[in-house]
């Protein structure tokens, strides 16, 4: 029976979807204004992994992994700039052409991690008219007001704000008011935008749509969605009104999804989201990833230091989605060394599967059915490799696991081998059988020399590249 920690039930709850083995999932993905960090790529390989889970479960998923191409503003709260039009001043291009370049890359980078493709990719500037009519909709029922600067959602008319958001109306209007108020005609200063006019601080705005919403400084009601908008409504297009599973960071959990629960319960009357699933963050050194302190690393750069992507992922493996993971250099070196090692031990189960193990499996699906507990899914693998199966169902039980893991632990990679490193491991091989393990060493540091690494097997001499 498969629990779920329910994040606004703040307890573990039995998974029971709408539809027996169906489940609707809507992943959060990123805003596409600069090179994601390896804090996002942790962000997609956990989703990906409870994606996996889910269908090695015997559930059919339809999942939904959004990209952000408008309106999410530098604060979270509805100020500051875009984001993408603050990437386009960086680099001299338009926002649309910095969504591309960034997307691309994301895309790429996550590929590399062994990232399944979502069922649907949703990407905001392609809703624009499914946000529109949410918002009229909004309108229509009196849940949201028009100012010449915006149109707001009334927070005050939704009962079950305070719930969600974890603070009381009145704190939230205090703390909102501590900076400037940049729209005066708001009712409160925690309403937050559903649509941005042309206007007063976004006059310049690049990326803009004509609405029917109506302001006396623009035409056209010409604007751009509010950053909150897009989820609901690309969910709603996707997936119905009322989905399974939402799943984001945790940095969602004050602000941006009581916003959604908010704006789409109003609008739909119906319950929006059955389970909310919540991401801790990837620390470096113990600190939070920081671009401005230069650690915000990315893939790219792991990759460039001679690691694995998958190790990379493998690393990601041994830390819950609910627990904060540190990254720091010397445990990637770790991680680098620990893929390459459990390859090679699956390497020598050699390519006959026989039949998977029940007693490991059963195991395996406790670990998955408990808020999905990959760390301890993950670590059953040490513990069948030691066990007493044979080697054939060793591999077959290893190659099913993979199937949540995603390490790609199937592919039985031969390495091309230089004929000059050919000469070298013959001449250490006729060492070894007259047992000169002296000459049998240096030949191992020449063959190291050239690239290459030598273990030493009961199948023979093994070679891997550095």
């Amino acid at each position: 029976m498969l629990k779920i920690y329910n994040t606004y039930e703040k307890q573990k709850q039995e998974f029971k979807p709408l539809k027996d083995k169906e489940v609707k999932f809507y992943s959060c993905g990123p805003t596409v204004y600069w090179t994601q960090h390896l804090g996002n790529m942790r962000a997609a390989v956990l989703a990906d992994l409870i994606n996996r889970s889910l269908s090695y479960l015997g559930y059919q998923v339809k999942m939904v992994r959004n990209i952000t191409d408008v309106g999410h503003l530098t604060s979270d709260q509805d100020q500051g700039e875009d984001k993408l039009e603050k990437g386009a001043k960086r680099e001299g291009i338009s926002p649309q052409e910095v969504a591309k370049k960034y997307m691309d890359l994301y895309l790429a980078d996550i590929k590399k991690l062994n990232v399944k493709d979502p069922d649907v990719l949703a990407i905001a500037t392609e809703y624009i008219d499914e946000m529109i009519a949410m918002v009229q909709i909004l309108l229509d029922k009196g849940f949201a007001y028009t100012t010449d600067l915006a149109v707001y959602f009334d927070i005050s008319k939704f009962k079950d704000y305070e719930k969600y958001s974890g603070q009381k109306l009145e704190e939230k209007i205090k703390g909102a008011g501590k900076g400037e108020v940049e729209d005066p005609d708001k009712k409160h200063p925690a309403d937050f935008a559903l649509w941005f006019f042309k206007a007063g601080e976004h006059q310049n705005a690049l990326q803009t749509w004509p609405s029917p919403f109506e302001s006396k400084l623009v035409e056209n009601g010409q604007g751009f969605p509010g950053w909150h908008i897009e989820c609901s409504a690309m969910s709603k297009e996707n997936l119905g009104e009322t989905i399974d599973l939402h799943m984001g960071g945790i940095e969602h959990i004050p602000i941006h999804h009581p916003n959604e629960i908010a704006q789409s319960e109003a609008a739909n009357e119906a319950p929006f989201v059955k389970y909310w699933i919540h991401n801790e963050h990837l620390m470096y050194e113990g600190g939070k990833m920081s671009k401005s302190e230069g650690t915000a690393y990315s893939l790219t750069e792991v990759i460039e230091k001679g690691y694995q992507p998958l190790s990379v992922r493998y690393l990601f493996l041994q830390a819950h989605y609910r627990s904060k993971q540190n990254f720091t250099w010397e445990s990637m070196e770790a991680a680098d060394n620990g893929y390459e090692h459990l390859q090679n031990q699956v390497r020598k189960l050699g390519q006959q599967k026989g039949k998977v193990d029940k007693t490991f499996k059963n195991k395996f699906i406790d670990f998955l059915e408990d808020d999905f507990n990959i760390p301890q899914a993950f670590a059953l693998i040490q513990e069948l490799l030691k066990s007493d199966l044979n080697n054939q169902d060793k591999l077959a039980t290893v190659l099913d696991f993979d199937q949540v893991l995603g390490l790609d632990l199937g592919k039985q990679e031969k390495i091309e081998i230089p004929k000059e490193v050919q000469e070298l491991l013959e001449q250490r091989q006729k060492a070894r059988d007259k047992k000169d393990w002296e000459q049998s060493d240096q030949l191992r540091e020449q063959i190291g020399e050239l690239g290459y690494l030598v273990e030493d097997t009961d199948q023979g001499q093994e070679v891997k590249g550095k």
